[in-house]
């Protein structure tokens, strides 16, 4: 109940000073350039992965264990008018890294996003199956010094989550953040919140995902096979968007935190725990733009953990993109008769 108290008053006075920061409105001087009606057709490449980690006071005297996922670099091919939008991407390499250390790894994404107003929302699905123990040759006689990593095939990681952000200052547009059908044309800067809401988790298939080199006979979590997590909560944070000479840069960050419920299983049973857990929101985009082209960089950063005492799973899903492309057909600008006598 006093926790419930603490957040109650954090998130309050949080509101109360967003509300005293930006009591004196910005004037209706246009911040934004909109291409809406103009063909926007463009590319992007990139990849994300998705690695993590197990942190223990193992007994061979480590304290951290990685997985590191091979990743696929992926081609996009999109165009956008006015309502219609539309996005294709294939892979363009099987597998970046070599699959003698890394193995090989099935990764699917699905996402959606939407702007109303001063709300954005954000829905995005990452599933990633095949995964690799990184420089496991101190405790599995399977790997060495040349060959450092055991293959986990089954290893499979998910994260579905549903996001909305509240920006408090109206000429923050994520159109004209992600800099395609819309630029800034000044300096604009704000205070958010972002409530999300996460379901994620780790397993391998019925097996365990700890090495038995590296279980605690003393801890049963050492031998799971899940951990997962229910979760939501707020993530407070600071928007900025500037666009000097043509040249744009623009991002947010944010830490919070979110209420957790996790498990973890191990025999087909299933242990269960309420918690809190931190969280942090970052994502920058810097890059050209005219009226006529643009081309970006692009990076995300997601980062979800579980606890378990001395246990602690951590995941970070992080993408970057370089994404370029043309604005075609401008609407004619109407002058009027007076400004043509001039």
């Amino acid at each position: 109940m006093r926790l419930f108290w603490i957040w109650k008053g954090l998130l309050s006075s949080l509101f109360l000073f967003m509300g005293s920061t930006f009591i004196f409105a910005q004037d209706n001087e246009a911040y934004i350039e909109e291409f809406r009606d103009s063909k926007v057709a463009y590319a992007d490449l990139g990849f994300s992965s998705a690695p993590f980690n197990i942190s223990y006071p193992y007994s061979i005297g480590i304290n951290k264990v990685k997985f590191k996922n091979n990743y696929q670099p992926f081609l996009g091919l999109a165009f956008a008018y006015k309502w219609f939008s539309f996005r294709f991407a294939f892979p363009v390499l099987s597998n970046a890294r070599p699959t003698i250390d890394f193995g090989t790894t099935r990764q699917y994404n699905l996402g959606f996003d939407y702007t109303h107003k001063k709300l954005y929302f954000d829905l995005e699905f990452k599933y990633l199956l095949g995964y690799s123990i990184q420089d496991s040759y101190a405790w599995d006689s399977t790997t060495s010094v040349v060959h450092p990593n055991t293959i986990r095939p089954n290893n499979e990681s998910s994260n579905f989550s549903l996001n909305t952000w509240y920006f408090n200052n109206k000429h923050f547009k994520m159109n004209a953040l992600q800099g395609k059908r819309a630029h800034f044309k000044k300096e604009v800067q704000t205070w958010y919140i972002k409530g999300t809401f996460n379901i994620f988790g780790i397993n391998n298939n019925g097996q365990s995902i700890l090495p038995q080199q590296l279980q605690d006979p003393n801890n049963s979590k050492t031998s799971a096979s899940t951990y997962s997590s229910v979760d939501f909560g707020a993530v407070p944070g600071y928007a900025y968007a500037n666009r000097i000479k043509n040249w744009q840069f623009s991002g947010w960050i944010g830490v919070g935190a979110v209420v957790q419920a996790k498990v973890y299983t191990i025999h087909n049973n299933t242990n269960g725990y309420l918690g809190l857990a931190p969280r942090y929101d970052i994502r920058f985009i810097t890059g050209y733009s005219n009226s006529d082209y643009f081309i970006y960089f692009v990076t995300d950063f997601d980062n979800k953990s579980i606890r378990f005492n001395d246990l602690v799973y951590r995941q970070y899903y992080y993408s970057l993109k370089l994404v370029g492309g043309f604005r075609f057909d401008h609407p004619k600008v109407k002058i009027s008769k007076d400004k043509k006598q001039l």
